[in-house]
């Protein structure tokens, strides 16, 4: 009995053994799931399933497993997310956007406007838009009560400005997706993936403007008793002296990455301790303000990724994608399946680790050119975060907790939600007529 009790342990090895690749991709699914279902941390989920698949079923030694963790990536991620922690907890964030209000001089109908690219601006400049997005959601929200702009549209504009921003190589989601298309070779995209991010968002933001009520503002601008011109007149205090060497910070910190390429991450924790050093803010509070969820989030799941290349599972993957798509409609197909599963998961921690590295390898099953990689790569990052708008990921929630008790919460969700997985179909069209039809990638 106890040798055919071994020889099935065997079979159920070699079995297990020869379908790594099938299990790996299993797991990545259930994992996403689970998270979803439960509202767990997927990175904490794909580390412990990282040994189960790895190790105990595959056999790889813990330390080879320990060692794909990206070091670099978590001293990137944390050190920027520290310093604009900061930059959150002393007010300078805050200052900035009430500055960019007033700009406006009561001017009701260009508010939304001038918010998308302050969000923009602020979500590129380093702290990534569910940092800005959390930051502007409340007020925002307010705001459009206060002077008359429909919830909606407000939330949709500024949501999007923050999203436009994403890509940048200072923000979160640019740093990751970088550092996975560096991995992959390429090292030449990050201020295309950028421009196309803001080109895109500029289009659809425009459309929830005008279609959720911005031509109605604009023929109300000009009223002289409206509540934006009563908000235009209050005063703002200027910039404190923690606030002006805050901004210093910043500005060292842009200089630094993109005038001497620096290293961002090790840069932004240099100048965020001379911050503290100066007491221009509370230490505990700034890192309490950090995002250490999605930061965990992000490279767990890059550590089961990277056995998933190891094993097959990637493979496996971009086989499964290829029988939906032929050469030319290829990002048409991908552009969907990002921005649906983007509307659940994370685009930083599931959407850019685990769809970036197939696109190459769908290309080849698909004997498209290797000259359609860039257009591929563009349309997996721009449409999986075109549906983060959704209610059901963070930077859409984060606008719905935003709204205050006088907004009915269940209409604003409805269309948010509405928006949000339409996206999945209209982002990947819309990505596929400018970067494939079109060749602007």
């Amino acid at each position: 009995m106890f040798e055919l009790d071994f020889l099935a342990d065997t079979a159920l090895a070699q079995t297990l053994a020869a379908n790594m690749d099938v299990i790996s991709l299993v797991a990545l699914v259930l994992a996403i799931i689970l998270s979803i279902w439960k509202n767990t941390n997927l990175g904490t989920l794909a580390l412990g399933l990282t040994l189960v698949i790895g190790n105990l079923i595959g056999g790889v030694p813990v330390k080879t497993l320990i060692k794909a963790y990206p070091t670099s990536l978590l001293i990137m991620l944390a050190g920027v997310t520290f310093l604009f922690g900061i930059a959150q907890v002393n007010g300078t964030l805050d200052k900035i956007t009430k500055y960019t209000v007033k700009s406006a001089k009561g001017n009701v109908a260009i508010i939304p406007i001038i918010l998308f690219f302050l969000a923009f601006f602020l979500s590129s400049i380093g702290p990534g838009q569910i940092s800005i997005s959390a930051l502007m959601a409340a007020p925002v929200m307010v705001l459009a009560v206060e002077v008359g702009i429909p919830p909606l549209l407000m939330a949709l504009v500024v949501g999007n400005g923050a999203q436009a921003g994403a890509m940048s190589p200072l923000a979160p989601n640019g740093i990751v997706g970088n550092s996975v298309l560096a991995e992959m070779g390429i090292t030449d995209m990050a201020m295309q993936m950028w421009i196309s991010m803001l080109l895109v968002h500029i289009l659809v933001a425009a459309f929830a403007y005008f279609f959720f009520g911005g031509a109605k503002l604009w023929k109300n601008r000009n009223d002289a008793n409206s509540p934006a011109k009563v908000l235009a007149a209050m005063m703002v205090e200027p910039f404190n002296f923690a606030q002006k060497a805050t901004l210093a910070a910043i500005a060292i910190l842009v200089i630094s990455v993109i005038g001497f390429g620096l290293d961002i991450g090790l840069v932004a924790f240099l100048l965020g301790s001379i911050l503290i050093f100066m007491k221009c803010a509370d230490e505990k509070a700034a890192f309490k303000a950090m995002p250490w969820g999605a930061i965990i989030l992000v490279t767990g799941v890059s550590v089961m990724v990277g056995l998933m290349k190891n094993i097959g599972g990637m493979d496996l993957f971009a086989e499964i994608m290829a029988n939906f798509s032929t050469p030319y409609t290829a990002t048409l197909v991908v552009g969907f399946f990002s921005a649906i599963v983007s509307a659940y998961a994370s685009t930083s921690g599931v959407i850019m680790p685990a769809f970036l590295p197939m696109a190459p390898l769908l290309l080849e099953k698909i004997g498209s050119d290797p000259a359609a990689l860039p257009a591929l790569i563009t349309t997996i990052v721009v449409a999986g975060h075109l549906t983060d708008m959704s209610p059901l990921s963070t930077t859409g929630a984060v606008f719905i907790s935003g709204a205050p008790d006088s907004v009915d919460s269940k209409p604003l969700f409805k269309g948010m939600m509405i928006w949000g997985l339409s996206m999945s179909v209209f982002g990947a069209v819309l990505c596929w007529l400018l970067f494939t039809v079109l060749g602007l990638a």
